[in-house]
């Protein structure tokens, strides 16, 4: 009996002993997480997965940083995965977008730089200047349905005189409901971004959001008109929370600041106007 007790009191005292270096070695990763070399993020067919991987993937790189990419075909789904740990960031997203999603998720999503954004513009297949509106009767103007960007097609329109909103109304939640004159008797049709391009020979002038501009192929160069893009518009970095102040997003925002993005920028084919930089980023 006293051999059986022995026995058992040994076995007690070996998996404590295992608990604890488990416990240990889970501490450890933790630490070693801020310190990783291996990198995950969404992916999507869009400017801004291209700019990233281009131009600053390398540039990660060559700080001996190994970068994976998942493919996601909805911007929710990213967000959950970046939200969820099963990536460590990504590149799709405005500010705006990021908050909606933590309102209504519980989410913890964090943006930890701007990066040089695709405008909405206008564009027509018609006209080349927004003058020619003038001589149109009840011109059709096709503008995105979904409501971040439903408001800033009715704030583009404003800016170039077409429309006048409601005094005070919140520029990021804008809605057809907000125009107070509409002077040349405009015919609008919301409708979901991704068709606007495949009809846009039958309207007058459409509005197409910028990673959408890319994706059909469009030459931003043609834009008859171009947004001013908001600070809630602005394209960002988002990680989660407990990652802000990791040594890998640290770096993530100094490549995307560093003097060889900006050579990257200058030396490719992004002179046709594709892409917005804030007057404020800072290269290093």
């Amino acid at each position: 009996m006293k051999r059986v007790t022995k026995s058992i009191l040994v076995a007690m005292a070996i998996t404590s002993v295992m608990v604890v270096f488990a416990g240990c070695s889970r501490k450890s990763g933790t630490t070693a997480g801020s310190e990783k070399k291996t990198l995950t993020y969404s992916r999507s067919q869009g400017p801004y997965t291209v700019l990233f991987e281009s131009g600053v993937k390398p540039i990660l790189e060559a700080k001996g940083y190994t970068l994976k990419g998942y493919d996601y075909s909805d911007l929710a789904l990213a967000d959950d995965a970046v939200n969820g740990g099963d990536v460590d960031f990504n590149v799709e997203q405005h500010t705006a977008y990021a908050e909606n999603y933590n309102k209504g998720n519980n989410g913890k999503l964090v943006p930890i730089t701007p990066i040089p954004t695709v405008p909405a513009s206008m564009f027509s297949s018609y006209y080349d200047s927004a003058d020619a509106i003038k001589g149109l009767n009840k011109p059709k103007v096709a503008v995105p349905n979904d409501p971040a960007n439903t408001a800033r097609a009715y704030v583009l329109l404003q800016k170039i005189g077409w429309i006048t909103l409601k005094d005070g109304v919140n520029l990021s939640t804008v809605t057809s409901e907000d125009i107070e004159a509409n002077p040349y008797n405009i015919q609008f049709t919301e409708m979901k971004s991704l068709n606007i391009p495949q009809v846009q020979d039958d309207f007058d002038f459409v509005v197409i959001t910028g990673s959408i501009v890319y994706n059909a192929g469009i030459d931003a160069s043609t834009a008859i008109a171009k947004e001013t893009v908001l600070p809630h518009l602005v394209l960002q970095v988002v990680v989660r929370e407990e990652n802000v102040d990791t040594q890998w997003a640290k770096d993530i925002v100094n490549a995307y600041h560093s003097a060889e993005f900006k050579k990257y920028l200058e030396s490719t084919n992004y002179e046709n106007g594709l892409f917005w930089i804030p007057e404020d980023y800072k290269f290093n």
